[in-house]
């Protein structure tokens, strides 16, 4: 009886690729440079990545940063609210 393919039994016609033709890395880039060759890489790409931000106004960051205030403070009313209301409803069911 035949065995069915992809069986456990027999290996499949990919599987048995000779070894000659696969490629083997051996480190890549990172492994011709030293450690601090790679650091200053690393600090010269943030700097090139830094420059590619648009940066806000300093009026767009004061309407940014109002609107962050307000919502924190609209915030903080509502929990508070919502805390006196529960506090309040727990004494009445609790005593």
């Amino acid at each position: 009886m035949a065995d069915a393919v992809g069986s456990i039994d027999t290996p499949d016609a990919q599987d048995e690729a000779p070894e000659s033709k696969k490629k083997t890395r051996k480190g890549g880039k990172r492994a011709k440079k030293g450690p601090l060759k790679r650091l200053a890489l690393f600090y010269r790409q943030i700097v090139a990545e830094l420059r590619k931000v648009v940066w806000p106004t300093r009026n767009q960051l004061t309407t940014y940063t109002t609107v962050v205030i307000v919502f924190v403070v609209i915030m903080i009313g509502l929990v508070t609210v919502i805390d006196y209301g529960l506090s309040h409803a727990a004494k009445y069911v609790f005593g």
